[in-house]
């Protein structure tokens, strides 16, 4: 049975709704293989062939030619270069959101980035507050994240008891996270840089952004791309940076007009038509953001994401272990920051938005959602482990702040669900369920009950 869309309500571009669409089913399905990866990490790490567990991730690797050489664990080469994709795919939905989506206009885009800088600020302050003084106060960015793959996959199986507007808040939300999250780590979790490997790194950025406009030849801009990898990775930058900053680059014009093309190509061949010409020029009149995003995106949330997790994931905690991590005030930093302070930070910081008439919500969203909304922003998993990594490595103290992410983002999930469930939410049967707007153009929701 083939897959219907719901109806799109008149006066809205096709091109922008329906990316977002499947962007949103795709994520839902890729926060519950994240979840099953999380759990199978944690299930094998404490099994009797935790073992094998460790070993596999520590196996170290090595990469050179000739005299250079880089040798990382695969779980390093996990983080530090299969991540890449994963960071380039949000550069591009940041680059898309900026230009053509939830962002592009300042007044729509006002209160997921105020409820962002209060979803950030909250828990870092809050995890400082329990850290200061000590050596662990540099995990402070680590309940700063939104997992936007697991809080998807969350409102989906809430369906209809959550109005359809939480779904672009959150994942503007998230977006303007990321874009929060890529800065900490560039500026607060990057240690003696080597400017001469930096200049390198900058470079190859540079060329690439000379050439986007008239060299369309992949193989360049992965060459180029590799290059400033290997300058970030050199000058003690984080590489993953690389992956950010080329998909920010990526052309959001398509290269040629859909109706030129059928023209040209009518002119051309009149009586029939060559397949594969036909199929290159209509991916030209799609942008070059859309496509990538398109063709890079699965392979991102279902193989990259899940791999992530299986290698981070795996906590081997002890009964007494346990009871250290949870009289740690890193594991209570972290977790309190995701469950407390998310939820105060999001909802207060948009609720005061509204109040000040600097944004509004939609018609029928009331308060309780906003909470809600902040309750699940603090899911933090990927990007919260991620940091974790860079703030504390191997250290024990890691595996506090891992085991305060995983059991926050827990109870951040549960918290969240719960806000949303009672009472319900339906929908009117016209109303798009991507945009949360009918097909006459205004906001609708409806209580149930």
């Amino acid at each position: 049975m083939a897959q219907t869309h719901p109806p799109t309500p008149s006066g809205v571009d096709q091109r922008f709704i329906r990316p977002l669409q499947d962007f949103l089913h795709k994520e839902a399905s890729a926060g519950m293989l994240l979840i099953l990866a999380a759990i199978i990490a944690l299930i094998w790490a404490n099994s009797p062939f935790s073992e094998s567990y460790f070993e596999l991730w520590n196996t170290e690797a090595v990469i050179g030619v000739g005299d250079f050489s880089i040798d990382l664990t695969i779980k390093e080469w996990v983080n530090d270069l299969a991540m890449v994709l994963f960071f380039f795919v949000a550069g591009l939905e940041i680059k898309r959101e900026v230009t053509q989506g939830e962002l592009r206009d300042p007044k729509q885009a006002a209160l997921p980035i105020i409820g962002a800088l209060g979803g950030m600020i909250v828990p870092a302050v809050i995890y400082t507050l329990l850290n200061a003084g000590g050596d662990a106060t540099n995990g402070w960015g680590i309940p700063m994240a939104t997992d936007i793959a697991i809080v998807t996959g969350v409102v989906a199986l809430i369906g209809s008891r959550a109005p359809a507007w939480m779904k672009l808040f959150l994942l503007a939300l998230a977006i303007v996270d990321d874009i929060g999250a890529i800065l900490v780590i560039a500026i607060f979790y990057s240690e003696g840089v080597s400017f001469t490997w930096l200049a390198v790194a900058v470079g190859a950025l540079v060329v690439a952004a000379l050439l986007r406009d008239r060299v369309t030849y992949l193989g360049v801009y992965l060459l180029l791309g590799a290059i400033c990898w290997v300058g970030l990775h050199e000058a003690n930058v984080h590489p993953t940076l690389a992956g950010v900053a080329f998909g920010m680059l990526a052309p959001v014009v398509p290269r040629r007009d859909a109706v030129i093309v059928d023209a040209d190509e009518l002119a051309r061949n009149p009586n029939g038509f060559n397949a594969a010409a036909v199929s290159r020029q209509a991916r030209d009149t799609v942008s070059v953001v859309e496509w990538l995003e398109f063709r890079l995106h699965p392979y991102s949330a279902f193989v990259i994401v899940p791999i992530f997790a299986l290698a981070n994931a795996g906590i081997s905690v002890s009964a007494a272990q346990f009871g250290d991590a949870m009289s740690s005030s890193v594991t209570w930093g972290v977790l309190l920051g995701l469950v407390v302070g998310k939820t105060i930070g999001i909802s207060t910081a948009t609720l005061l938005a509204v109040r000040l008439r600097i944004g509004r919500l939609p018609v029928g969203v009331t308060p309780r959602y906003v909470i809600g909304a902040g309750a699940l922003g603090g899911i933090g998993f990927t990007v919260s482990l991620f940091v974790t990594e860079l703030a504390f490595g191997e250290e024990l103290v890691g595996t506090d702040a891992r085991l305060g992410v995983l059991i926050g983002s827990l109870v951040a999930g549960i918290i969240g669900s719960l806000i949303m469930v009672p009472g319900g939410f339906r929908t009117d049967p016209s109303m798009d369920e991507a945009t949360g707007v009918t097909t006459g153009g205004e906001p609708v929701a409806v209580p149930a009950g």
